[in-house]
């Protein structure tokens, strides 16, 4: 006699995390069209990609200290500290006023986000069935079908507003809490009800303030995770600020955080293996097969995107002439194609009980077939069509594979370790991302200016730092005259040359996805309480 209300229970808590997804798609579609612009407005154009690279890392990395917050503490209170985090970021977007201040925002508020967007991802996970899984997830991430419409007119309205870009991240340090509240009071609710019911286990106490913090400090690997985000961060930001140092890659600053980089990531893996009480990583699950090949297509699949993604939307409007809006649409084609695609994936698992096939047979050549052909259309003086064509492919082999490799990670273990396994997945694609972004701004700052200083003609030499720096001066001078040709040729340049380098790493993922297990979902048993 309980089931009716419970199910409608679990409903309307998936109808509110339905309305998150869809309000943070529709602020990060905004964002992806004003970064350019916040950049440009510091001159520091080049810097777009760079902006990504350490919220990457630490956004992914903090997936699994969050894993254990949730176990330890409550996932009421560690949902409610990730809202914050995503407010506090888009204050300080707001409010930016160097591109640094804006990056340090960016990891704030991907901090928030993946930790929000992970709380959501478990909750579905211990909703729903494997073999519905798919399709569930993929429903949660359908508000993008809609919000891909929205960010662009979004964005150029508030760019054409008194406030700017300021106002934009403004609006949403309002409009965020208001819509994720609710569902922290629903998760609060019912964590009273289970502590109220004796269903939580009661943790003993650590004895005195110093033995709490030394055992947590130890449960959550801190030096651990330490070494590893200080490294990656250290170790890939030179590859995009080698350009602004004098002596470029001879510069001691460069030289020095290389050095200490890669020796931070050597001292994590020597500590994880030989020092470290309790490992962050769940090494024991990457000895599964198919868990590493779901996190390796995970990283490849970012790799890829962040190198082909980064100065897209740049080009759509230097090049092609986009309007914000116009660039917007055909930027997030690749949103609105996936997750539309990935609902038609949910059902043909759901139908077949089988994932492997439609990720290797489908997917994998699909999307090498889509980044390959932008290498060549991809340039001036080709018709937008192709490039929207290659951008569908991509679409719908992203929403194959992204579908597939969660479904793959989550098989091939026990449901109790489903938060767990997610959690390293999406470490994977965050870091994954970094990596890209620091491909893209490296072959970007090593490319453009070179191209630039030797197409531009001689009366415009001069302003080569100036229009390096801003996208707005690049599409101040008018299209066809011969200092905008010249613009258009180094930005085709440039795209070859990251689209050759996106389309080369995308051959790991057939190994990857070959590696899987043929896993047939159909075969698991439903989990008791599981209602959808």
């Amino acid at each position: 006699m309980f089931v009716v209300p419970i199910f409608c229970s679990i409903w309307l808590t998936s109808s509110r995390i339905w309305l998150i997804m869809f309000v943070d798609a529709m602020q990060q579609g905004m964002t992806g069209s004003l970064t350019p612009y916040v950049t440009s407005s510091f001159s520091r154009h080049s810097l777009t990609a760079t902006t990504s690279i350490m919220s990457s890392i630490i956004g992914g990395l903090i997936k699994l200290p969050l894993a254990k917050v949730l176990d330890i503490f409550g996932r009421p209170q560690g949902f409610f500290v990730m809202i914050w985090f995503m407010v506090v970021g888009l204050v300080m977007m707001a409010a930016c006023q160097n591109v640094q201040t804006y990056a340090a925002a960016q990891v704030f508020y991907w901090v928030g986000y993946n930790g929000v967007s992970y709380c959501c991802g478990i909750f579905i996970a211990d909703t729903s069935a494997l073999k519905n899984r798919a399709f569930a997830f993929a429903f949660i991430n359908s508000p993008y079908i809609a919000t891909v419409w929205i960010g662009g007119p979004l964005a150029t309205a508030f760019l054409g507003s008194a406030g700017g870009f300021r106002w934009g991240f403004g609006a949403f340090t309002i409009i965020t809490p208001f819509v994720t509240l609710p569902l922290f009071f629903v998760f609060w609710l019912n964590y009273r009800k289970a502590k109220k019911n004796g269903m939580l286990i009661k943790r003993e106490s650590k004895g005195t303030f110093w033995l709490s913090l030394k055992y947590y400090f130890i449960e959550f690997d801190v030096i651990g995770l330490l070494l590893i985000a200080g490294g990656l961060a250290l170790f890939l930001l030179p590859f995009s600020l080698y350009s602004y140092q004098s002596k470029g890659w001879s510069s001691a600053l460069v030289i020095s955080m290389l050095v200490v980089g890669i020796v931070l990531l050597i001292g994590f893996a020597l500590y994880e293996k030989y020092v470290a009480p309790k490992t962050f990583i769940p090494f024991e699950l990457l000895a599964d097969r198919t868990v590493l090949g779901a996190c390796v297509l995970a990283a490849v699949l970012f790799v890829s995107f962040y190198i082909w993604d980064s100065y897209f939307f740049s080009f759509l409007q230097v090049v092609n002439g986009l309007t914000i809006t116009e660039a917007s649409y055909v930027a997030n084609i690749y949103s609105i194609g996936s997750c539309f695609f990935s609902l038609i994936v949910g059902l043909l698992i759901r139908w077949t009980g089988r994932f492997k096939w439609l990720a290797l047979s489908f997917g994998v050549p699909l999307t090498v077939l889509g980044v390959g052909l932008m290498i060549h259309f991809r340039q001036p003086n080709v018709n937008i069509g192709y490039i929207v064509m290659c951008q569908i492919f991509i679409a719908f082999s992203g929403g194959t594979l992204v579908i597939c490799e969660q479904m793959a990670a989550m098989a091939a273990t026990t449901h109790q370790y489903v938060a767990v396994v997610l959690a390293v997945e999406a470490m994977f694609s965050s870091i994954g991302g970094a990596i890209g972004s620091t491909v893209a701004a490296a072959i970007w700052t090593g490319v453009f200016p070179k191209k630039l200083g030797q197409y531009l003609p001689a009366e415009s030499q001069g302003n080569l730092t100036s229009i390096y720096g801003s996208l707005t001066v690049q599409m101040s001078y008018p299209m066809g005259s011969p200092t905008r040709n010249a613009i258009n040729q180094a930005y085709g340049d440039a795209q070859k040359t990251m689209l050759i380098a996106a389309t080369v790493v995308q051959v790991l993922s057939f190994i990857a996805v070959f590696f899987w297990r043929d896993i047939k979902v159909k075969d698991f048993k439903q989990v008791k309480g599981l209602v959808v």
